[in-house]
């Protein structure tokens, strides 16, 4: 099984921060929450700090976790661990994806989300 974190970032609006695959990618077009592979080397917090830096150039304070999700693909089970992650530093600019979008948690539902992100973005509705 694969382990992946995803990162819940909040503005000051109370939106939340999506990113969009590039149509070349795996999922391409398919809307998540931010974040990546888990190296076997670091923790899952210092995993999320890293792949915010390097896809979206921003410095976070990674929290608590928010949710668990698993998801069974075509080529293979994906355990995806979402954390709450505060914004410190820099302007989202893109590296990897093709779109970002801040989204009120209601508004997610409008979203073509990865389907390992859909039950993290229904329980930000449930948990504001």
């Amino acid at each position: 099984m694969e382990i992946m974190t995803a990162g819940v970032i909040r503005n000051n609006a109370q939106q939340v921060l999506l990113v969009r695959r590039t149509p070349d990618q795996l999922l391409g077009g398919y809307w998540e929450f931010p974040g990546r592979k888990v190296e076997s080397n670091e923790t899952e917090k210092d995993c999320l700090k890293r792949e915010l830096k390097e896809e979206l150039s921003i410095d976070v304070n990674v929290g608590q976790l928010f949710y668990d999700s698993r998801y069974v693909y075509d080529h293979g089970e994906l355990l995806l661990k979402a954390c709450e992650a505060e914004l410190i530093n820099g302007e989202a600019t893109l590296h990897v994806h093709d779109m970002l979008d801040w989204v009120k948690p209601q508004a997610l539902q409008h979203y073509r989300r990865a389907p390992a992100d859909i039950p993290i973005a229904i329980r930000l509705v449930e948990v504001p």
